[in-house]
């Protein structure tokens, strides 16, 4: 190691560091060594940051939190938009200079709260010209996990339902289900319902008055964003053969098993995976207009553990971001 790496690799920066697993008060700004990347990761200078609920149960304990807890200092987070500084001496996606946007190291250590983070570059894609850092960066976790479980189990003419269309993964899924050719039917609330149909939304239930499972029979697929009510709920909308997905840690209760068997539905979960390619592909839709984050709400670096406490109320339009 040569003189002015040994000086780059110990410069300061800011970050979150999760010092035990509980409220947001666990969340802490500290001053570290600016991480160095390796030969196939770059550095990024982080401009925006998206929160998603998986922040939240891994902030208590939840979720990947076993998985990372012993690689101290414990930082959150996994969406990131910034500008690249420095690639690893394998790299040969980008440049230095080049704005990139992903999701990183999911499911794992992605420590994107902090204003430097490394990334495998094919974790990564170039951000399009015509969004802004805070777009893209909405547009990682909850537009993959929509992209990846609509492209493995919808095909054209699909008869869909997304439930909780106006939230986070929700509001991507009714955009990429209208893109795969799918009758994309969504819930929401009453507020809502305007939102959800400029998205392309074939038919929206307001599930404040009406029971979906009154009026949707013979659907071909579900993704469910909900709880386990709302998924035994759904498996009696769905043909025989049909698929859910659902998306919560959960839902293995031997009813919702025995229900799902009775009607001869497929219930799975699916996770989520870092996936440069897959990222491309949600860039070319950006870049064309076809897919488009809604933000409802900006928060500085400094109040980033607001953020957690707004997406706890699980009332959330769209995505929260925070911006460097």
């Amino acid at each position: 190691m040569n003189f002015e790496t040994t000086i780059f690799r110990y410069k300061e920066m800011k970050a979150y560091q999760l010092n035990a697993p509980g409220d947001i008060s666990q969340l802490q700004i500290i001053n570290i060594a600016k991480p160095f990347p390796s030969e196939n990761e770059v550095l990024v200078k982080v401009k925006a940051i998206s929160i998603n609920p998986v922040d939240v149960k891994v902030r208590i304990g939840k979720a990947i939190y076993e998985k990372i807890k012993e690689d101290r200092p414990v930082i959150l987070g996994w969406d990131v938009s910034g500008i690249v500084e420095t690639i690893g001496s394998k790299v040969t996606r980008f440049k230095v200079g080049d704005q990139v946007f992903g999701m990183i190291n999911f499911p794992g250590h992605g420590k994107s709260y902090a204003e430097y983070v490394t990334a495998p570059e094919d974790h990564l894609t170039i951000k399009p010209e015509n969004i802004s850092h805070e777009e893209a960066a909405a547009t990682s976790l909850a537009a993959l996990t929509a992209f990846q479980v609509l492209r493995n189990h919808v095909k054209e003419n699909d008869r869909i339902l997304i439930q909780a269309g106006a939230g986070g993964v929700g509001h991507f899924a009714v955009q990429i289900g209208k893109i795969l050719g799918a009758k994309v039917i969504a819930t929401t609330s009453t507020q809502n319902i305007d939102f959800v149909k400029s998205l392309g939304a074939d038919d929206v239930i307001d599930y404040t008055q009406t029971a979906f499972e009154d009026v949707l029979k013979n659907l071909d697929f579900v993704l469910n964003a909900l709880n386990e009510d709302v998924l035994r709920r759904s498996i009696l909308t769905v043909k025989k053969g049909g698929t859910i997905i659902t998306l919560p840690s959960g839902g293995n209760s031997q009813e919702t098993f025995d229900l799902a068997k009775e009607y001869d539905v497929i219930v799975s979960h699916q996770q989520v995976k870092s996936n440069g390619s897959d990222m491309h592909q949600l860039a070319e839709w950006l870049s064309e207009g076809k897919l488009k984050a809604t933000i409802s709400k900006t928060f500085s670096f400094d109040d980033l553990p607001q953020a957690h406490t707004l997406i706890e109320t699980g009332r959330t339009r769209g995505k929260i971001v925070v911006s460097l």
